[in-house]
């Protein structure tokens, strides 16, 4: 049986990475999927956890290219891997839109907010400033526009207590990384075997 084949594209510590590889390995997703690359535009520290878990790594440098540029030079590497499925843990590039019609629906972000509150790269900042008492953890597809895809699915978080941005952050993360691979799990019930390929429209519940 052909599993879908995914790449995750990194920028840091690789911590969602982490779990997700995880999670594939023996927990949740195992018989699911499998990751054939983990990949980074810099020397990111979680190439090192992938290579321990046994992922190939692959860097593809981001430095002093714009988002078309750099999305050609991505795409090169990303034909070669012959991915089913992208998914971003933490890869701080915006995806160039031609990397979004090669691989259509099929690219897979999570943000630290809802996605209609607050768009960019410091959601739970933002959570910390306003003073919330519950933010979200938000799962959905990569369009065109930053953090403005389809949402897939959500997870709260709760923030009643916290005395510091270290904390918020703390206690998103572990949402986050229970919540990616259950709320993969589910966009992985739209595979089909039998043709290779992600229906449209499946069920996510």
């Amino acid at each position: 049986m052909k599993l879908p084949r995914i790449v995750i594209l990194i920028s840091g510590r690789g911590s969602n990475m982490e779990a997700l590889v995880r999670q594939i390995q023996g927990g949740v997703l195992r018989d699911r999927c499998e990751v054939v690359a983990v990949l980074a535009n810099r020397d990111a520290p979680g190439l090192a956890v992938a290579e321990r878990l046994g992922i190939p790594t692959h860097v593809v440098r981001s430095a002093g290219l714009g988002t078309a540029a750099y999305g050609e030079l991505l795409l090169e590497t990303l034909d070669q891997l012959d991915p089913d499925l992208i998914v971003l843990a933490g890869f701080m590039r915006i995806v160039a839109p031609s990397i979004i019609a090669r691989y259509p629906g099929r690219i897979i972000n999570i943000h630290p907010a809802d996605t209609k509150a607050y768009q960019g790269p410091d959601g739970y900042g933002w959570a910390y400033e306003e003073g919330l008492d519950k933010t979200s953890i938000t799962v959905h597809l990569v369009d065109d526009g930053i953090d403005t895809g389809d949402v897939l699915e959500q997870a709260d978080v709760d923030l009643r207590g916290v005395g510091s941005l270290a904390e918020v952050r703390e206690r998103g993360l572990d949402v986050e990384h229970r919540f990616y691979a259950q709320a993969l799990g589910r966009f992985l019930s739209r595979w089909d075997a039998t043709s290779g390929g992600f229906q449209t429209g499946g069920d996510e519940g």
